[in-house]
Parts: structure tokens; C-alpha cells; sequence
């Protein structure tokens, strides 16, 4: 069936017929049933009111909703058959069904959604929470108090700083407000923040020529006496409005500062028994198998959790340089340490300097340099004791002066800067405008420091910042042994190279532990990879970045890959031919520009992380079959039973579980030249995550969640996304009008040379 109307407002309505099944709805335009209705089109006439909660997240009262008239058309649009769907978990089919998935989601989505709430398409209520999301949402709040709390002001008799209204509008625009003005209450969504303050901002009324103050129009109009006057107004639709924070239950989909970070997985996070607890709880508290609709759909849920069988692949040997104590490391439950061991390739930092920005601890790096440069010189590095020039201390609003004056003196000493050590500013904001400027127009290659950490000079956070740095200048932490000994699976035998997209690739075959990035700006939301090879028709010119790796591993190695591995991440299942298509197709072009009939395998991998999967131990009292944490052991794979009946993919959890429960990562070959089993993808792929040179929580003794080349794809092109942060923070129009076209782009600045032939980006 499908359903069509106009309006915002979300309310369950009675079925047309109580003898025909249950129908349920599925939010966007469809709905579906367990059976046919008594009619294949009919048409309704629906009056609904608002839905909105007043200020504070008070419920409006029902004489002050406004009311609307929508128009319902139900008709029949197809018949799912569960046969296909059948066929298809018998390996007789395929593809799968994706009409007849969908039709079965509604049906379980049924009563939940009338009993939780449902922004986009997750459940909220405390009892559907656990297994499905967690998300920060707005909490109920006056505008004014939102300022105040989030931004930390004190005089409000004074204008905002430019910073402060820019900050407010990236946080606001998007999100629903509340005004209590008018005699019904009614809500608007946050398009922007003007530039102008209340008693400046001046606009025309339809029957008047003579402009007002949106002060004194309030003052005239509603007999309100604003009291925030120098404040910029909120714009909303064809108003400005600067009343009303959003309602309680706005999702927040903005990156979390640090604090909310930490209060979110304080929130959130739970150990896999209690996990696993909470969501037989929900099974057992939603019986899905007893809802009316459910049972009109013939579907049975079962209330055990699926058994599967799974192995964990044996961890590789890592080898360090043979000047430490301990020259090998065999990682244990996915853990390891530097202890007694030196970097197998130490760095060489001949020319450093480091700027502080912290105001609290103006003279914190005296003490902290001499520290870090210890801790690199006793890990393996070559470490100039002494700074290229001084280090000093600038004022967190003089940074792009204080970096160009780095830089300056170091061009008049006739030295290139090597290394710069930066001290972050105490506050949050400041790290993209840093590596932008360091990245794209000065060509340092530079290492921040929080400057709470950089005081307590903490043996553990200087060890984490030499093997980074070691990495930023051109050494290596450690290598695998079955990469000196060319034993790894698919790699060792032919010249490899190994891609992540967005994209990164290997510089370093066999070893494949030295990675180097190139970023590209495209469409939001553009699945595909534009860039990946140009080719200028006129003049015939070849470009891209496929090619630019190709021709940077042939000039690190001296030869040619005979192999391409392409691990891919980002990519829904939806997306999956399209992608392939696309980007095989640029691979090839990009391989024969270099040269004519050359036309390396290439195995072609997608990579996934953001799924609701989870993988639980049997037995919670053998300690053998966990880590610390009680999470499944790393290195546990499984690709069978819940993975596709015909297709090659798996699931890998290659690292330990900190806190809360693993995710494992969802691997799907998409394509396969180079003819790999099984178990050969996965132990190359177990054993490159344990190499990782830079991990979550910079924690680099700690298996990582992904493969490397595809981590470091993410971490270059969240980089990349400093290099632009901010282009469009003033975009929006500071008057209403109608709905914004697309946003369009501007090519990235380009990464110096000295820059990106190294981990810059880790």
C-alpha cells in the first residue's frame, strides 16, 4: 500500500475496517498489512492538530493547537511473497529480496512505533534503547539558557563575539524552536543566526514603507520588551524569532565535545553480559511473536539469541629492533606493550621546535620537550636534544601569527622544520585551523598536545606521542615477522599494493606498513569516489589519485603492483554495484594510463562498521573465551549462518574491548581477481589490524577496529574536512526566502609534498 499527504504531524488512526488486518505504517509514505483490504484505493479526509510541546517541553493545550485538514489516499501498490525470500536463505536465489525485507521491518516496527518515539529510524522508549542506538539529544531549554550554559557567558548587556554567533548558528541551524508569543503555540525550524543585533536588524512591514527594528517591532506588535537587544536574532522560515530553544527529543546530530562524549558512554555503555541481558529483556517484554500485526504477517521471533560457530585466527609475531631487551612481541587477547622494546626503524628529528598556546600553563613546555624528547630518544628515534630555534609562547587568538613566525624563522636560519610540537590552547575549536594552516600553506608536518595531559608528563601519553611522531617523520613502530619472512597470504609473493578509500594506500611492500594519503573534495552525501581518475579529454592528460598512488609505490619500490587490494569503507548495501562499478572502472583506466595492457588483479572489499550486530561469548564463566572486558576474544571470525548464503563476506572482531561491547567489523568481497580463500582475506586482514600504527583513544599498544588502509582513509578524510571547516558556517542567508539549493564545493587546498609522503594524518 501507499500513502500520501501533506503536514508534519504524526498520529495513529483508527483502521478503515476493524475486520481487515492490522495495517502498519512506514514513516516516509508506506504502509503494509498482513492481508488484502476490503478496497484496493480509497481516500479520507483527516483533521489532525499540531503535535507540538510548548517551552520547557510543556505539552500546548489542545484549544491552542492549530488544526489542519489532510487528505489520506490508501491504494494498493504490491503484493511481497515470502517465497523469494525463502529461495533466497536457501541459496536458491540470489539476490535478496529487498521489498519483502522491508514489508517484514514495518511489520515489527509496528508497535513499538506506537509506543516510542521515533526520530528517523530509531526507537527511543528505555525498553527498544538498549539493542537498537544511542544518541545525544537536545535537552528542553529556554534559547537564552542554552547560550549561557554551552557557551559560558557572563555579561549579557554586551554583543556576542563573532566566534560565539558562529558557534551558535552550526549548533542551532536545523533544529525545532518553540515560540510562546503567539496565542498558539507554533514551531519553527532554526535556518540560521542573523548578522545584526535585535535593535539593528531593521526589516519592512507589508503595509508600512518605513523599516522597524525587530526590537521595536516585538515592543509594538506583542507588547514585549526584549531584553537581549544586542543579541542576533534566530532566523526561522519567514521570521526571526529569538525566543525558544528546540523541544525536548530533538536528536543532535553535531559532534559531541569532549564532555558530552564522556557523559554519553557513561551513560550508554554496558558490558556484554549486561548487554546481552537488557536485550532478551526487551525480546521478552515486546513478545513480538503475540502482536496483532506481527501474527498477521505469519511471522514467528523467536526468543533465544542465535547460536553461531565462530574461530579466533592466531595473532602474528611483531618484531622490534634487536637493541631492546625484547626484540619480539606475540600479542595476547589483542594487547601489547613497548616495554623493553625499541621502534624497529627509529626517526630522524634534526630540526624541531614547539609552540605553546595554553594560557594556564604558559611555561609547560620547559618541562614537557625535554621529556617527550627523551621518551623518543629512548624508544629508537635519532632526537635533537636542542630546538631549531626556541620554543615560545603566543595567545590562543594569535595562532596563524605565531605558526607563520615559526616558519619565517626557520627560512632565515636556512632550516626546514622537521617537526613542530603544538600545546593546544585550553579550549576546544582551534586543532582543524592548526593543521590546515601547518598542512596546506606552511608544509610542517606538526604534533598537538592537549596541555592537561602535556603537565602531568605521564609515561604512558609520551610513549603514545613518540611512536606517533616516530610515524609523522618516516620511521616505522614495528613490523610483522611473516612480512620479513614474505609469508603472508596474497601479499608477500607478487609486488602488492593495498588501498583504503578514501583513499590511502601502501608505500612500503612487503612489509605494507607505511601508508600515504590523498583527500579530495566531493558532493555531501555522494557515495562514490569522484576523483579516484581524471582524464582531461582535450589534451589527453591522465590524473586521479588511483594513478598518483600507483606512480608514488613504483617510486618508493621500483616496481609495479601486480596486485591491488581495495578495501573500501562508507558504503551501504544499497550502494554496493553502483560503487563497484564505478570504481573498478576507475581503477582500470587509472592502471592502463600508466601503461598499455596493464591490468593488475584487483580484489575488490567493502568494509562496515555502522550495523547492529553483535557477537556475544556462549559461556560467560570461561574466562578463556574472553578478554579483559568480557568481550568476545580478538581475532574471532565468523562466516557462516548470519552471514550472506551466497556471497563472500564475514565478520572480524580484530580488537580488544575496551569498555561497553565490541562491534565487530563487517567485511563483503565484492570482487576477486586475485582468487583469495577465506581464511587467507582474513588472517591478512587480522594480522595488518594488528600492526596498526594509530589506533582509537591513541592507544597504539591496542588492536584496532578496522583495517588499516580503510582507518587511515578515515582519518585522512576527517582531516581533509579541517582543511574547509568553517566555509560554510556564514553560508546561510541572514534573511528568510525559500528553500536553499544544493551546496557546492570547493576543491580542497593542496597538501604540501613534504607534507603527505608521510602519516601526517595519524
Amino acid at each position: 500500500m501507499s500513502r500520501r499527504g501533506r503536514g508534519g504531524g504524526r498520529r495513529s488512526d483508527d483502521r478503515p475496517d476493524q475486520s481487515s488486518p492490522s495495517p502498519t505504517f512506514q514513516r516516509g509514505g508506506g504502509s503494509g498489512g498482513g492481508g488484502e483490504l476490503p478496497f484496493s484505493s480509497k481516500e479520507f479526509k483527516i483533521e489532525l492538530a499540531d503535535n507540538d510541546t510548548g517551552p520547557g517541553g510543556s505539552s500546548s493545550t489542545k484549544s491552542s493547537r492549530r488544526k489542519r485538514e489532510f487528505t489520506v489516499v490508501i491504494k494498493f501498490a504490491s503484493k511481497p511473497d515470502l517465497h523469494h525470500l525463502r529461495q533466497f536463505l536457501q541459496s536458491r536465489q540470489l539476490d535478496a529480496p529487498q521489498e519483502t525485507l522491508q514489508a517484514l521491518d514495518v511489520a515489527l516496527r509496528g508497535a513499538p512505533s506506537e509506543l516510542c518515539s521515533w526520530p528517523d529510524n530509531s526507537f527511543y522508549d528505555s525498553n527498544c534503547f538498549v539493542d537498537v542506538s544511542a544518541r545525544a539529544f537536545y535537552e528542553p531549554l529556554n534559547v537564552i539558557d542554552f547560550v549561557f550554559k554551552h557557551f559560558n557567558l557572563r555579561d549579557d548587556s554586551r554583543p556576542l563575539q563573532d566566534q560565539v554567533r558562529v558557534q551558535l548558528k552550526k549548533n542551532l541551524r536545523g533544529i525545532k524552536v518553540a515560540c510562546s508569543h503567539l496565542q498558539n503555540t507554533r514551531t519553527y525550524k532554526i535556518t540560521g543566526v542573523s548578522n545584526e543585533p535585535l535593535n539593528n536588524l531593521m526589516f519592512t512591514l507589508d503595509d508600512q514603507p518605513k523599516q522597524i527594528s525587530v526590537a521595536t517591532y516585538f515592543q509594538q506588535k506583542y507588547k514585549i520588551r526584549l531584553k537581549y537587544v544586542t543579541w542576533p536574532a534566530l532566523q526561522a522560515g519567514s521570521a526571526t524569532k529569538p525566543i525558544y530553544l528546540p523541544n525536548g527529543g530533538q536528536r543532535y546530530s553535531k559532534k559531541l565535545n569532549e564532555r558530552q562524549v564522556t557523559n554519553l558512554l557513561r551513560a550508554t555503555c554496558q558490558r556484554p553480559i549486561d548487554r546481552e541481558g537488557s536485550i532478551r529483556q526487551t525480546v521478552q517484554q515486546n513478545n513480538f511473536s503475540k502482536q496483532e500485526i506481527v501474527q498477521d504477517f505469519g511471522i514467528n521471533v523467536a526468543n533465544d539469541m542465535t547460536s553461531v560457530q565462530a574461530r579466533v585466527l592466531t595473532p602474528p609475531l611483531l618484531l622490534y629492533h634487536g637493541t631492546g631487551r625484547d626484540a619480539s612481541e606475540q600479542p595476547r587477547f589483542g594487547q601489547w606493550n613497548m616495554i623493553n622494546k625499541k621502534m624497529i626503524n627509529g626517526g630522524r628529528v634534526d630540526n624541531w621546535t614547539c609552540v605553546n598556546f595554553s594560557r594556564y600553563n604558559a611555561d609547560i613546555h620547559n618541562r614537557f620537550c625535554p621529556e617527550l624528547v627523551n621518551m623518543c630518544l629512548s624508544r629508537g628515534m635519532v632526537f635533537q636534544t636542542r630546538p631549531v630555534i626556541p620554543c615560545s609562547a603566543w595567545p590562543a587568538n594569535q595562532i596563524e601569527n605565531a605558526l607563520r613566525s615559526v616558519h619565517e624563522q626557520c627560512k632565515k636560519a636556512n632550516k626546514q622544520l622537521q617537526l613542530l610540537i603544538v600545546i593546544l590552547p585550553d579550549f576546544t575549536g582551534t586543532y582543524g585551523t592548526i593543521k590546515r594552516i601547518c598542512e596546506t600553506e606552511l608544509g610542517i608536518v606538526s604534533q598537538c598536545c592537549q596541555p592537561k595531559q602535556a603537565v602531568k608528563l605521564n609515561k604512558q601519553y609520551l610513549e603514545n606521542l613518540s611512536l606517533k611522531i616516530n610515524h609523522k617523520v618516516g620511521g616505522r613502530n614495528t613490523v610483522l615477522s611473516d612480512a620479513l619472512n614474505r609469508k603472508i597470504p596474497f601479499v608477500s609473493d607478487v609486488p602488492t599494493i593495498i588501498f583504503g578509500a578514501d583513499v590511502v594506500a601502501s608505500m612500503d611492500w612487503p612489509e605494507v606498513s607505511k601508508y600515504r594519503a590523498l583527500v579530495s573534495a566531493q558532493q555531501h552525501r555522494e557515495e562514490i569516489i569522484q576523483d579516484l581518475y581524471k582524464e582531461t579529454t582535450g589534451d589527453k592528460k591522465h590524473g586521479g589519485m588511483i594513478r598518483e598512488h600507483l606512480i608514488s609505490f613504483r617510486r618508493a619500490t621500483g616496481v609495479k603492483p601486480a596486485r591491488i587490494i581495495f578495501y573500501r569503507d562508507g558504503v551501504s548495501e544499497g550502494q554496493f554495484s553502483q560503487v563497484l562499478l564505478y570504481e573498478m572502472d576507475a581503477i582500470r583506466k587509472a592502471c592502463s594510463s600508466l601503461e598499455e595492457g596493464y591490468l593488475p588483479r584487483v580484489t575488490f572489499v567493502v568494509v562496515q562498521k555502522r550495523h547492529h550486530t553483535r557477537l556475544f561469548p556462549a559461556d560467560y564463566n570461561n574466562r578463556d573465551s574472553m578478554d579483559r572486558s568480557g568481550n568476545i576474544q580478538p581475532g574471532t571470525v565468523v562466516d557462516t549462518q548470519i552471514c550472506h548464503p551466497t556471497e563472500f563476506d564475514f565478520y572480524l572482531n580484530s580488537h580488544a574491548g575496551i569498555q561497553g561491547t565490541s562491534r565487530p567489523s563487517h567485511y563483503h568481497v565484492l570482487y576477486d581477481e586475485n582468487k583469495f580463500t577465506a581464511d587467507a582475506l582474513q588472517v591478512l586482514t587480522t594480522i595488518s589490524v594488528t600492526r596498526m600504527q594509530d589506533v582509537p583513544k591513541q592507544c597504539p599498544s591496542v588492536r584496532a577496529e578496522l583495517f588499516p588502509p580503510a582507518y587511515y582513509a578515515h582519518l585522512a578524510a576527517f582531516r581533509a574536512r579541517y582543511y574547509i571547516e568553517g566555509d560554510y558556517s556564514e553560508s546561510a542567508s541572514s534573511s528568510s526566502g525559500g528553500r536553499a539549493g544544493p551546496k557546492t564545493f570547493r576543491p580542497l587546498p593542496m597538501i604540501k609534498d613534504n607534507v603527505k609522503d608521510v602519516m601526517f594524518y595519524v
